[in-house]
């Protein structure tokens, strides 16, 4: 498998952001998609998660930047093993980024977060797409 980009994007109505984005020729995926969380097809390897401002703030510890006003997003990875996850991580971290949180282990999911030398949000992640039940 190799690296795919999941660009998250907060947004203020998930079935409006939907909308305008299938009108567009945007596909979601079935699977990754439910009240809080819209993935978005870009791409066989680019995918943009569109999640309620609620459900994007269960990922950062910082305040939602107003998109009218500000830039900014989280940019998640997807690595091969959990084992890559940590060493692209610890990679991060020795080369001046700062931890974004703690480890996160969902089973299916494992993730870390660190800031870039700019404050910049990224998550590296592995997950087992055979183990969500769609």
């Amino acid at each position: 498998m190799g690296t795919k980009i999941f660009v998250n994007l907060p947004v203020k109505d998930l079935d409006k952001s939907k909308a305008f984005f299938s009108a567009l020729g945007f596909t979601f995926n079935p699977q990754f998609t439910d009240l809080t969380a819209a993935c978005m097809v870009i791409s066989d390897h680019i995918y943009s998660m569109l999640l309620t401002e609620a459900r994007f703030k269960d990922f950062t510890p910082k305040a939602i930047a107003d998109a009218t006003k500000t830039t900014e997003v989280l940019t998640a990875l997807s690595m091969d093993s959990r084992a890559e996850v940590d060493a692209v991580y610890e990679t991060a971290i020795g080369a001046g980024a700062t931890p974004n949180g703690p480890p996160q282990d969902y089973g299916f999911m494992y993730q870390r977060s660190f800031n870039d030398l700019d404050g910049h949000i990224w998550e590296i992640f592995w997950m087992d797409p055979a183990q969500v039940k769609g």
